[in-house]
């Protein structure tokens, strides 16, 4: 049994120096030291020996156990590192060689004006109000006193899914819900998309942006629009930049004022850009209409309030001289990076 036990080994050094994978070592470790190993089936044979002989056997068996598990980890040990020597030279990098160019986008200049101008109105204590795109005709149009003849209802003005479910030509019904969930005093701006249905050209999308503000208090007067118009005037196109109201008629303002702004560009002197005039137009404007702030459930024997509404596309083209608003949509990298 002794010769054996040496014969086995000397076979298992032998197969465990050609083995060339952790694989091939797993293999010899089974097959000489597993439960059904070699190596265990020569001790199962120990019965057959004499008293005096076991205890010599069993120690030489138990050597030769460890010997072999020593090769194998000695083995395992090199095998691993070649392997991660061969990993790691086939993943060198060479720093010598020029890098990659990374390109870093920029942001579009639609995104830039409502960042400026929620900037703007934070600042001044509005907080930003959401609602959803796709809207019902009584918050689009019946809660903000557009009579049922109003021209803006007909199909050839907005975009019907059904008789009462319309995608919003406004962003004025989120003041609408924001009225019937909040006790005044309220001051919210609420900026989007909109959607009206108008051929595409230098100056009209079916899809656009607005945004529109909204305090309701107790005193609110036209001198407090128009001192918070002043403000955003003079942020938004430059700290000497002018206002004026022109009377005009909405059907959820009374009164109600358009918003002329000194031309940016050539500080009312008159250039292309404001033609020749000296002013642009920029929104509209008034003090909420009592009708409108009744359908909210808001006294107007009480609180009164005004509103303004804007649309950021006119906005971003008239401050980075942009002459066709299509080309805020083609997504041109070209023309993006310019700003």
């Amino acid at each position: 049994m002794e010769s054996r036990l040496k014969a086995l080994e000397k076979e298992a050094r032998l197969e465990i120096k050609e083995a060339s994978s952790i694989e091939a070592l797993e293999k010899a470790r089974v097959h000489y030291l597993g439960k059904k190993g070699e190596l265990t089936k020569i001790l199962r044979g120990m019965g057959a020996l004499k008293a005096e002989e076991r205890p010599l056997i069993g120690k030489m068996a138990n050597t030769i156990r460890e010997n072999i598990g020593d090769e194998l980890d000695k083995a395992k040990k090199v095998i691993n590192d070649k392997e991660l020597e061969k990993k790691l030279q086939s993943e060198t990098i060479d720093v010598t060689m020029p890098g990659k160019e990374i390109k870093i986008g920029k942001r579009h200049p639609l995104t830039q004006a409502m960042d400026d101008l929620k900037d703007i109105f934070i600042s001044m204590g509005f907080e930003v109000a959401e609602g959803p795109e796709v809207e019902t005709v009584y918050y689009n149009f019946d809660a903000l006193n557009a009579p049922e003849d109003h021209p803006s209802r007909d199909m050839s003005d907005t975009f019907y899914i059904n008789e009462n479910i319309i995608l919003r030509t406004q962003t004025s019904p989120v003041q609408v819900r924001v009225m019937e969930k909040t006790k005044p005093p309220i001051r919210i701006v609420s900026l989007g998309r909109c959607f009206r249905n108008d051929t595409p050209d230098a100056t009209h999308s079916p899809m656009f942006h607005q945004i529109e503000g909204l305090v309701v208090d107790k005193g609110i007067t036209m001198g407090d629009l128009k001192g918070t118009l002043g403000v955003f005037a003079k942020h938004f196109f430059g700290p000497d930049t002018q206002i004026k109201f022109r009377p005009h008629n909405f059907p959820f303002t009374e009164p109600s004022a358009e918003v002329d702004a000194t031309c940016f560009k050539c500080g009312g002197k008159g250039c292309s850009v404001c033609k020749g005039s000296g002013w642009m137009e920029v929104l509209g404007s008034g003090m909420v209409h009592p009708n409108v702030l009744k359908n909210c459930g808001i006294d107007p024997e009480i609180y009164s309030g005004f509103a303004f509404g804007m649309g950021i596309d006119r906005l971003a083209m008239q401050k980075y001289e942009i002459d066709d608003i299509r080309l805020l949509f083609e997504n041109d990298m070209r023309f993006i990076e310019q700003f």
